[in-house]
């Protein structure tokens, strides 16, 4: 079990998810058109795409390595995160009308109102509005969540506008939490809750883990839905590195000392670490809001 000492800072969000990525035209394309993100900077070779000026997927080129098998570790969706509920419905009927093929699903999860979709090289997406937290609730000091129908005709009916549409790249988006698909769910809750310092916010059967800071639904979560069993990853396509922020360098500090004294090897510039999680997915934590390209 964590102590208070050994929890990551409740004012930490989610950064940038890299994507290593076959097809860069493609994935751009769908990206840029289907979900209303644009080109905020490009660097070595590849392209952070954001609203406004932040960025939240980095595509970066990596012809011949091939897309990873369905039962591998490594990413299972990138979740944007948005204001209200105008803002998501303009990107869920752009999404829609781009690529229909693409979607793969919509629930209400109680704490939020989701819909699903994959990009042209298999990674999902998460396009999602929080409820306000006053109406969570929490129970055995887990969040309760639900997967209850939502129809994606209803809901564009209910809150698509015109205004959300013409103003759809001028809305505020962020990475709400990255979902991993990882080998087994007791190796995962050993890293990221008792030496990475997350708090435990719900289980699913042992098939599913959901872990937060400070008292969020998830920042990130791991299944074994279709993964039970992966053994680490080997060099694939998709997901490249997910970024995690802390406020502040003592933060970072003290992750850095739990990581050392759980063996983790860890690559610690003072400002920024760098380290695995057991199924070698990448992870990167720095200071402050880590958005520079």
């Amino acid at each position: 079990m964590t102590v208070q000492n050994d929890l990551l800072s409740a004012d930490l969000t989610m950064g940038t998810v890299m994507l290593k990525v076959g097809d860069m035209t493609l994935m751009s394309n769908y990206y840029q058109k289907a979900l209303g993100l644009d080109v905020v900077a490009e660097a070595d070779g590849g392209q952070y795409l954001g609203r406004g000026n932040t960025p939240l997927v980095h595509l970066q080129p990596a012809g011949g390595l091939h897309i990873p098998g369905r039962g591998e570790a490594g990413l299972f969706h990138t979740a944007l995160l948005f204001d209200d509920q105008a803002s998501l419905a303009a990107t869920v009927a752009t999404a829609a009308q781009y690529s229909p093929q693409a979607f793969a699903g919509s629930a209400d999860h109680l704490v939020s109102e989701a819909f699903y979709f994959t990009d042209p090289e298999g990674n999902g997406i998460e396009l999602y509005w929080d409820r306000p937290r006053d109406a969570w609730t929490w129970s055995n000091g887990e969040v309760d969540m639900d997967s209850l129908a939502l129809s994606p005709q209803h809901y564009l009916q209910q809150h698509l506008t015109e205004e959300a549409v013409v103003g759809q790249r001028q809305s505020a988006a962020d990475i709400g939490h990255v979902h991993l698909q990882v080998g087994d769910i007791k190796t995962a809750e050993s890293f990221y809750v008792d030496t990475l310092g997350f708090e435990k916010t719900s289980g699913f059967h042992g098939q599913a883990l959901f872990v937060s800071a400070g008292g969020y639904h998830h920042h990130m979560a791991m299944n074994v839905w279709n993964s039970r069993g992966a053994g680490p990853r080997k060099d694939t396509l998709g997901l490249g590195e997910v970024l995690i922020q802390l406020p502040g360098k003592d933060d970072v500090g003290a992750l850095a000392q739990r990581l050392t004294h759980h063996g983790i090897a860890v690559a610690n510039t003072g400002a920024e670490l760098r380290f695995d999680d057991p199924w070698m997915n990448k992870i990167r934590v720095s200071v402050g809001s880590g958005q520079s390209v």
